[in-house]
């Protein structure tokens, strides 16, 4: 990008300060649980980025790669928390609004990680260098940027990773965060060998035939709440044993309650042994979703959020999550009228 003009030009000089204070030692690259498009993109974008400078560079994660996401790792190395080695390494965490959502066991091995790239809401900058940008619609968004201003290099799985978390996390180039930067950055990594088609066929066109039933069991538990402004679908203790699938198979659910003619917010409650977990996604930004998770400890985006509540039962938490949405909607339509 030299004499061009930048895609984040308040980071470049940050990010140049980064790359300076990496010595030749060990590097962690840490996504959040239950990893999506973007963190995995992310993930395997820098590591191989650091890689190719001849830095010893691992992605580590509480749980697996998706079976779907699979396709964009190459032979870029991965551990699960409990399997990297031990030893000093120094943490770049990326897509995580905070060390917590890594994960218990990383966020208590690497406590002042040296680098954060995210583009969360609640992201309060926690480590020591911090790349956060929330009008990005994804991690893999500002990602792309830093490396092609600063001239990295980004070789073909990179460019594939970094277009599969654009990709995800713009809902295919749908939601509201999309912009021109997003499509300029996507066309760059299109010139680098991303395959949107393969990307395309990988991520939504091989379903397992328990991965729809669990859809038709979300579709017939819908609920429609607050006037019907919110359609809530919930997925009770032992749906997944009955289906033969597992929460990954959940990825991109919550779109088709959101998808209704005239619902705003779409919600999916997953009841497990150990509490509750909800994904919240809505049409409108102004809804602040994220200050809806926020009460129960969770956060996320404008339009997407979500929470984990230990100990909760599918019974009392529906009915607190309904309550919640139905005064961030009433404090919102109030702030109209006045406005």
């Amino acid at each position: 990008m030299t004499g061009a003009k930048k895609f984040y030009p308040d980071f470049a000089p940050r990010f140049a300060s980064l790359l300076a204070a990496l010595s030749p030692g060990r590097y962690a690259v840490i996504g959040h649980a239950r990893p999506d498009g973007d963190c995995i993109g992310s993930q395997v974008a820098l590591a191989r980025a650091l890689r190719a400078s001849g830095r010893e560079v691992v992605c580590v994660n509480t749980d697996p790669v998706p079976r779907r996401l699979q396709f964009c790792v190459g032979d870029t190395p991965f551990f699960r928390a409990a399997a990297l080695p031990a030893g000093d390494w120094t943490a770049l965490y990326v897509d995580c609004a905070d060390l917590a959502r890594a994960g218990d066991r990383l966020a208590a091995r690497f406590p002042a990680p040296l680098a954060s790239l995210d583009h969360h809401l609640s992201n309060p900058g926690f480590a020591t260098y911090n790349f956060v940008d929330t009008g990005s619609a994804a991690a893999c968004e500002i990602l792309a940027g830093l490396l092609l201003d600063a001239g990295l290099p980004v070789d073909a799985t990179a460019a594939q990773a970094l277009y599969t978390g654009i990709s995800t996390d713009t809902g295919q180039f749908r939601f509201h965060s999309t912009s021109r930067r997003t499509f300029v950055l996507a066309a760059g990594l299109l010139e680098r060998g991303a395959d949107p088609a393969a990307a395309s066929a990988e991520l939504y066109e091989r379903e397992t035939a328990g991965k729809l039933q669990l859809l038709q069991r979300f579709l017939a538990s819908f609920k429609l709440e607050c006037g019907g402004r919110v359609c809530v679908g919930v997925l009770p203790a032992g749906t997944y044993e009955a289906t033969g699938t597992n929460p990954e198979d959940t990825e991109g659910m919550v779109d088709y309650a959101r998808g209704i003619d005239g619902v705003d917010i779409g919600v999916l409650i997953e009841e497990r042994a150990d509490g509750i977990k909800a994904s919240l996604r809505g049409k409108n930004p102004g809804l602040r979703l994220d200050r809806v998770a926020a009460q129960f400890n969770g956060g996320g985006h404008a339009c997407a959020a979500g929470l984990n509540v230990k100990g909760a039962t599918l019974a009392t938490f529906r009915a607190q999550l309904t309550a919640a949405l139905s005064a961030q909607i009433a404090a919102v339509d109030a702030a109209k009228k006045t406005s």
